[in-house]
């Protein structure tokens, strides 16, 4: 079944166990108790898929677009027409949009520098927000996002999700609820890709297209490169995050899900730009990550940008091993329980959208699995469910890789509070918890 006859019918069949949480408004799209108008902020990739996806849920329409870039502008106004009838108004200025009172939530899919001021200048307005990964650039500004939903009571939701993924949330409960596992004490994660060099940027004119001071907004000012804008500012620190909170943050998000953790009290990383180190790319693109936590559990993670050579047969997933056996995920809704002696015990398949790149960078699972993220985060604003990946479980996932990307830059081990993730004994690397701002830009909750 495709999920446009899904969200006819209301039917599970064919699905699947577990997607009894989609719990549609019974009284059509366009009840006026029932819609919500959302603005979305950043759609030119992931956000004009975000927008399509949220367009056809029943109840949702996307009311305003705001982007700093012609071509984005057209490219999601032509998307979100094939999902509704309304043509959203277009405004390119994020504090200009958050002055309107007439929508109640913002999506905000922008490059990372910008994801954690986004959330928090819309709290602040009174908006509900979904945040995609990672929700903030640092540490720093994580904390004040927790801050700002707390101090406006706003739902904020990350978009990591796999937590409203129906097998994976059956899985969860095997392992925690059934203790099918036993005691679970190791997981390891990974990420590859064949990612092209970015060359040495050139110093050109912005192009009249382009809003180059706001789409750096809270950042502190850069020349403009012909190598920047639209994808590869991932690799450049003053506006990304490295391939750990570009992809890490799922699978990390999933381990601590699983082994019930929450800070780590040691953090390694090893790595560099090792497969083409003549470029501006800044960031590793070959990593491996150790967390330690209480208890006796450990956490790896695995990146390979450059090299796509899979691991354990996929290009991204994750392995839970424990006291009687093991789960393995090739990266989609789907897993394996594998005894201690290597026997397939169980194997549950994803049930929509199965051959599914799960490196596709777009969206990994296809538009049901971001279908029902969003629309948790929906029915959690209608008061029907609760968010399955509140802020404050969105950003200790997302501290995981901030810490290694910490641990990295400064090449030493961390050792953090156990408590709130801070680093201890290290002043120089807790500098890094903060950033700079723009003049003018800093958040404040």
């Amino acid at each position: 079944m495709e999920r446009r006859d899904f969200l006819k019918t209301g039917s599970m069949a064919g699905l699947g166990a577990g997607l009894t949480i989609l719990n549609f408004p019974v009284f059509g799209k366009n009840a006026p108790s029932n819609k919500l108008v959302l603005g979305v902020m950043g759609v030119n990739s992931r956000g004009n898929w975000l927008a399509q996806c949220a367009a056809k849920l029943p109840g949702a329409e996307i009311g305003y677009v705001c982007d700093v870039e012609d071509g984005a502008i057209a490219k999601g106004l032509k998307a979100i027409a094939g999902a509704q009838d309304r043509k959203p108004e277009v405004i390119k200025d994020i504090r200009k949009l958050l002055e309107r009172k007439d929508f109640d939530a913002l999506i905000v899919a922008t490059p990372d520098h910008w994801h954690a001021p986004a959330a928090i200048m819309a709290t602040a307005a009174g908006k509900h927000v979904y945040v995609e990964k990672p929700c903030a650039h640092n540490p720093g500004e994580g904390e004040i996002l927790l801050a700002a939903a707390k101090k406006h009571n706003r739902l904020v939701q990350m978009g990591n999700q796999r937590r409203s993924w129906p097998n994976l949330q059956q899985a969860v409960k095997e392992v925690k609820e059934q203790n099918v596992l036993g005691k679970v004490y190791y997981g390891r994660g990974w990420y590859v890709n064949n990612r092209e060099p970015i060359g040495i940027g050139k110093k050109i004119p912005v192009p009249a297209t382009l809003d180059w001071d706001l789409w750096q907004g809270p950042a502190p000012r850069r020349d403009y490169l012909d190598n920047i804008v639209h994808y590869n500012w991932h690799w450049r620190w003053n506006w990304g995050t490295s391939e750990t909170c570009n992809n890490a943050t799922h699978e990390l998000d999933c381990l601590r899900w699983f082994m019930d953790v929450e800070f780590p009290t040691k953090v390694t990383s090893a790595g560099g730009r090792y497969a083409y180190p003549k470029d501006d790319w800044e960031t590793p693109d070959t990593q491996t990550l150790n967390f330690e936590f209480e208890g006796n559990k450990a956490i790896a993670w695995e990146g390979r940008s450059c090299s796509p050579f899979n691991l354990e047969g996929s290009g991204r997933g994750f392995t839970l091993f424990g006291e009687n056996g093991s789960l393995y995920n090739s990266g989609g809704d789907s897993y394996k329980l594998i005894d201690t002696k290597g026997k397939v015990i169980k194997e549950v398949k994803q049930a929509a959208n199965p051959n599914q790149s799960v490196t596709n960078t777009v969206s990994p699972a296809g538009e049901f699995y971001d279908a029902v993220h969003i629309n948790n985060f929906l029915e959690s604003i209608r008061g029907n469910a609760k968010l399955n990946s509140e802020i404050n479980v969105g950003f200790r996932s997302t501290l995981l890789c901030l810490l290694g990307n910490i641990a990295q830059r400064t090449g030493r081990i961390l050792h953090t509070d156990p408590s709130n993730g801070h680093i201890l004994n290290d002043k120089e690397a807790m500098k890094m918890w903060e950033r700079e701002y723009e003049k003018g830009w800093t958040p404040k909750a």
